[in-house]
C-alpha cells in the first residue's frame, strides 16, 4: 500500500462516524411510540394526591386542568402544525354557551352537554378551517383574531340569550349518571374534570405519535415539501383544526357545567392572549408544556395577586421574559436540555 492509499483510507476514517455518533442519530431518527413511561405515571398521580393533601383548593386545580385541556387544544394546531391564532377562545365560549344554554332551558345532563358542544364548536371550527388554511402566519392571526372579536361582540349584543356582560346564569346541572350531584366543595367537579382530561388527553397523544401526527409535524417543518410524499396539507390542516375546536369547546362546556355560570369573558381576546402565554411557559409541541404552562400560569397568577392585586401582571410578564430567554422550549424545553447536559457529562 503506498502513501496516497494509507493517507485516503486514514482520511476516510477520520471522517467516517464513531459508534457512539452513529448510536446517537439512530436514537435520534427513532419514531414516537405510545409506551408510557415513569415519569409521565407519576405526573398524573399527582393531581390524585393533591385531591387528599389540599382539599380545600379543589376548585382551582379542576379550574387547572380545565384550562390545560384548552391549552392541548391550541397546541394540537400551534405546536403540531404550526397554525398560530388568536382567537382560539371563540371555540372556547361557543362551548360554554352550548352547555349553559342546554342547562338553562331545562337540559343539565353533562356528558351530553359535553358531546353537543362539541359538535357546535367542531362544526364552527371546520368552516373557519378553510379561512384560516388559505393564509400564512400573519393573515392566520388576523382572521382568527377578527373571528374571536365579532362573536365576542354577537354574543354582547344578544344578551337575551346569553345574558350579555351579566352572564348567563340558572343553570341547574343533573347529578355526573345521575348520582354524584355537583356540591359546593368541587369534589364531583374534580374527579369529572380529571376523568375528561385523562380521557382525551390519552386521545391526543395516541394521535401526535400517530403517522397523521407526524404528517403534522412535517407541515410545521415545510408544508411546500409534504405534497411530494403524498400528503394533502390542506386536508390535514382542516382536520387537525377542526379537532382542536371540538377540544377547545368541550373544556368551554367542561368550564360551564363546573361552575354553573358563563361569562362573557369565556369569548375575549384576553383568554386567547392568556392561552399563548400557558403554551410559552410550558413549551409547545409539547401536550405536557401545555397543561405545565397552564399549571404553572394559574398558580403564580392566584398567588401573586394575593399579596399584589394590581401589579400582578408585571409579575407575570417579568416570569414571561425570564422563559423565554433562558428556557428556549419552555420549561419543558428548558429540562430536556438540563438532562441532556447531565448525561453527557455523565458520559465524558
Amino acid at each position: 500500500m503506498n502513501a496516497y492509499s494509507t493517507t485516503a483510507l486514514k482520511a476516510k476514517n477520520d471522517a467516517a462516524p464513531s459508534p457512539e455518533a452513529q448510536a446517537v442519530n439512530h436514537s435520534a431518527l427513532r419514531l414516537p411510540n405510545d409506551r408510557w413511561k415513569a415519569l409521565e405515571i407519576v405526573f398524573w398521580l399527582l393531581p390524585v394526591a393533591s385531591y387528599f393533601f389540599f382539599p380545600d383548593y379543589l376548585v382551582l386545580i379542576s379550574q387547572i386542568m380545565i384550562i390545560g385541556l384548552f391549552a392541548m387544544s391550541l397546541d394540537l394546531i400551534l405546536g403540531y402544525a404550526g397554525i398560530v391564532s388568536l382567537g382560539h377562545a371563540a371555540f372556547f365560549g361557543l362551548g360554554a354557551y352550548t352547555a349553559g344554554l342546554l342547562s338553562v332551558h331545562g337540559w343539565g345532563e353533562p356528558i351530553s352537554g359535553l358531546l353537543a358542544a362539541a359538535v357546535v364548536a367542531a362544526v364552527a371550527g371546520f368552516i373557519v378551517s378553510f379561512l384560516v388554511v388559505r393564509g400564512q402566519d400573519l393573515a392566520r392571526l388576523m382572521v382568527t383574531l377578527g373571528i374571536g372579536l365579532m362573536l365576542f361582540e354577537a354574543a354582547n349584543k344578544a344578551a337575551f340569550i346569553t345574558g350579555g356582560v351579566d352572564g348567563l346564569s340558572g343553570m341547574v346541572m343533573e347529578p355526573l349518571f345521575g348520582t354524584f350531584e355537583f356540591d359546593l366543595f368541587g369534589k364531583t367537579a374534580f374527579w369529572y374534570s380529571f376523568a375528561v382530561l385523562f380521557i382525551l388527553f390519552v386521545a391526543m397523544r395516541r394521535l401526535v405519535n400517530s403517522p397523521f401526527g407526524l404528517s403534522l409535524r412535517g407541515i410545521r417543518e415545510g408544508g411546500r415539501r409534504m405534497p411530494a410524499i403524498g400528503a394533502h396539507v390542506d386536508r390535514r390542516l382542516v382536520a387537525v383544526f377542526t379537532l382542536g375546536a371540538a377540544v377547545a369547546g368541550i373544556a368551554g362546556a367542561l368550564l360551564a357545567q363546573t361552575t354553573q355560570f358563563v361569562g362573557l369573558d369565556v369569548l375575549g381576546f384576553p383568554r386567547s392572549a392568556e392561552l399563548l402565554i400557558m403554551l410559552v411557559l410550558g413549551g409547545t409541541g409539547r401536550l405536557y408544556g401545555a397543561l405545565v404552562g397552564a399549571a404553572v400560569f394559574m398558580v403564580a397568577q392566584d398567588k401573586i395577586s394575593g399579596f399584589d392585586p394590581t401589579y400582578w401582571q408585571f409579575y407575570i410578564g417579568l416570569l414571561l421574559v425570564l422563559i423565554v430567554l433562558f428556557a428556549r422550549g419552555g420549561i419543558l424545553g428548558g429540562l430536556e436540555k438540563i438532562v441532556a447536559r447531565f448525561k453527557r457529562s455523565e458520559a465524558a
